[in-house]
């Protein structure tokens, strides 16, 4: 059903509406400008993805978060703190 959503024939519809709507001087303009929305777009994601890996590694060098196989100081496994 999507497969044949957008043809030719379709695509060239609406490139003629949006030529009739915004105007051949305003097209490249707009063009220009959606590429480079995608485009930070894509790094603001890319960013998020090393950041959230950085983030991973560093979790697991936390003192206070155990490691599998380790186990916890005995104040911290009763619930006693300093308190």
């Amino acid at each position: 059903m999507i497969e044949g959503l957008f043809q030719p024939v379709h695509l060239l519809l609406i490139l003629i509406i949006a030529t009739l709507v915004f105007g051949p001087k305003k097209l490249p303009e707009l063009g220009r400008n959606l590429g480079q929305g995608i485009r930070g777009f894509r790094d603001a994601v890319k960013n998020a993805k090393k950041g959230a890996s950085a983030d991973d590694s560093h979790a697991s060098k936390d003192p206070a978060v155990p490691t599998p196989g380790t186990s916890l100081p005995s104040r911290v496994a009763t619930g006693r703190g300093n308190s």
